[in-house]
């Protein structure tokens, strides 16, 4: 909120952390060669890469961080789009169904936040007319990204049943290999560290150390954002793709509630009739309804067994 284009030396930040880490302890200081060619890796991370710049800019575009998270919980439209064009498949009614359900949710949000740009922008038709085409290109931009990401998520199936599943390894390497792409941000990424250092100071809990405010902002978020890639990680060698689909559509439903409810961003009945089609939508595409009957049929047995 205090510096809505930071969001470059925070993906920077999030980026070498996660390459530190994943040095040290996935590909053993360099010693340990990949199991994926990685002239494979250098396009998936052109991709990635692409994805996450773009989305950040979009948040310079008049675009609502509410609005940015429900537009890319729309992946599922892309991915189901470019999946029947690419990979030639073919889903059932309930999977069409649950894609025509998260199309009309992005799309209710997407035309009320046209109407509250058109009229909280400036105060002559001019101005408001040059928010509003701001406005359009950042959803332009959301667009390209949710698209190019759901192409990248295609081309890392293909990868993974070529060459095996080896995510932790594509995490290191989709987070390392773009750091010199970093260098073309160069200066807006020391533009935003030297604000970044002009802030307030904060006393930090416990150790007492004194740093300004927005550093200690970043890195929690770069703690918390390697925590979150980490969980995903355990959770796909540990649980069914499903209950990882399940958890992060759950994820995403509880950081919107808090970014409205702590952050007060405008969010109206319409707002929420579409967050409420978009998340019945992918728990629908994720058939979570057909496993929750064996399980409440199972805990229903357990109390008569014992």
């Amino acid at each position: 909120r205090q510096f809505p284009g930071c969001g470059n030396i925070v993906t920077f930040s999030q980026f070498l952390f996660i390459a530190v880490e994943g040095f040290i302890f996935e590909a053993n200081f360099g010693r340990k060669s990949p199991a994926i060619p990685i002239r494979y890796y250098l396009v998936m991370v052109a991709m990635f890469f692409t994805v996450s710049v773009v989305n950040n800019y979009a948040l310079n575009l008049n675009i609502s961080m509410p609005l940015h998270m429900i537009f890319r919980s729309g992946s599922l439209i892309a991915s189901m789009a470019l999946g029947i064009i690419i990979l030639k498949k073919r889903y059932s009614l309930s999977k069409y169904t649950s894609i025509a359900l998260v199309s009309l949710g992005i799309f209710t949000c997407t035309f009320m936040s046209a109407k509250q740009v058109a009229s909280d922008s400036s105060l002559n038709e001019e101005d408001g007319l040059q928010v509003f085409l701001w406005w359009l290109l950042g959803i332009a931009a959301l667009t390209f990204a949710l698209l190019m990401s759901a192409r990248m998520g295609i081309f890392q199936e293909t990868l993974y049943q070529r060459f095996g599943k080896h995510s932790k390894e594509a995490l290191f390497y989709n987070h390392a290999l773009p750091l010199p792409g970093f260098l073309l941000l160069a200066p807006n990424i020391y533009q935003h560290a030297v604000l970044f250092s002009q802030s307030e100071l904060f006393q930090v809990p416990v150790i007492g150390l004194t740093l300004p405010i927005m550093w200690f902002y970043l890195f929690m978020n770069v703690l918390t954002q390697y925590v979150c890639i980490r969980g995903v990680f355990i959770l796909t060698t540990e649980c069914t793709s499903l209950t990882v689909t399940l958890v992060v559509t759950l994820r995403k439903f509880v950081s919107l509630i808090f970014s409205i409810l702590y952050f007060h961003n405008p969010f109206t009945a319409w707002h929420w009739l579409g967050t409420a089609l978009v998340f019945l939508g992918t728990l629908m595409y994720t058939e979570v309804w057909n496993s929750l009957g064996p399980f409440l049929a199972r805990c229903r047995k357990r109390p008569k067994e014992e």
